[in-house]
């Protein structure tokens, strides 16, 4: 697996490549106060795999995926008032545009990520990165 061009750039090849080279648009951006049922309505509605989430200064809290709300709401300890805020991690990983592609991808395959958010200096997603399969 290599890290996807999801968007079109002119690259060096003399260049190193960082993460965002091959970086796809942010995606869909959701509130932390979203509770896991209406995050899974809207995953599935946008036919998409993961949800980037911003607390209420719109600042990038995390990444949810659609396996991991999956998994929280079969749990045991589930209820329908859980929301996205209680199940976002406290270890966010991100990148950044500064960051390579070789170091992106082996984070991503070292922690089995689907996706990882890319994050400026000010906590904005500026978009995921996925691997190819």
């Amino acid at each position: 697996m290599t890290l996807v061009r999801m968007q079109p750039r002119s690259t060096s090849s003399d260049a190193v490549q960082t993460a965002a080279d091959p970086v796809d648009a942010a995606g869909l951006h959701v509130w932390d106060a979203m509770t896991v049922e209406v995050a899974l309505s809207v995953m599935a509605a946008a036919r998409t795999a993961h949800l980037v989430v911003r607390d209420e200064d719109a600042q990038f809290t995390g990444i949810v995926t659609q396996a991991r709300l999956t998994a929280v709401r079969d749990g045991r300890a589930y209820t329908d008032q859980v929301r996205l805020r209680d199940i976002v991690g406290s270890e966010v990983l991100f990148a950044t545009p500064l960051t390579t592609g070789a170091d992106t991808e082996r984070t991503m395959r070292h922690r089995r990520l689907a996706a990882l958010p890319m994050v400026d200096d000010h906590g904005n997603a500026l978009g995921v990165l996925a691997l190819s399969r």
